[in-house]
């Protein structure tokens, strides 16, 4: 199975700037605002990109495309999990990322800053490393066929 995870990397590096740039601008401005908004857009793109990957990472284990499509999230971290793609630390550390997600789409404020911009250089380490065990693993799977 291909699984190209250029895009997933992209949006990455895009969080990672708009992290850096939210912590340059002066605080309270419009800028810092600007970029804190970018904050939350590309943390969501890059969680439904993970699990987007993770969907079609599983169907490369037997899973079905309806079954999994029909799956939890936390239910897909788990799998992935199950199938070496993440560790079990690396899954609670996700479902935290996910429920302040949920949260986060309903909060731009100072709520935001106090719980997302927290998690954000460990959920960039951790995207990093799904991006890498994907990439790597497909890669394998590519050259045994």
């Amino acid at each position: 199975m291909n699984l190209n995870t250029d895009h997933l990397q992209r949006c990455i590096q895009t969080l990672q700037s708009s992290v850096t740039l939210y912590g340059q601008a002066e605080a309270g401005s419009v800028e810092q605002e600007v970029f804190r908004n970018a904050i939350v857009k590309g943390y969501e793109l890059v969680q439904e990109t993970s699990f987007k990957l993770i969907r079609k990472a599983l169907r490369d284990f037997g899973h079905g495309a309806r079954q999994l499509d029909a799956t939890t999230v936390k239910e897909l971290l788990r799998l992935a999990a199950v199938h070496g793609l993440l560790s079990l630390d690396a899954v609670e550390r996700w479902f935290e990322y996910r429920d302040n997600r949920n949260n986060t789409a309903h909060d731009y404020g100072e709520g935001f800053a106090k719980e997302t911009l927290l998690l954000l250089p460990a959920f960039i380490a951790d995207v990093g490393i799904l991006e890498e065990t994907l990439a790597k693993h497909f890669r394998r799977g590519d050259q045994d066929a």
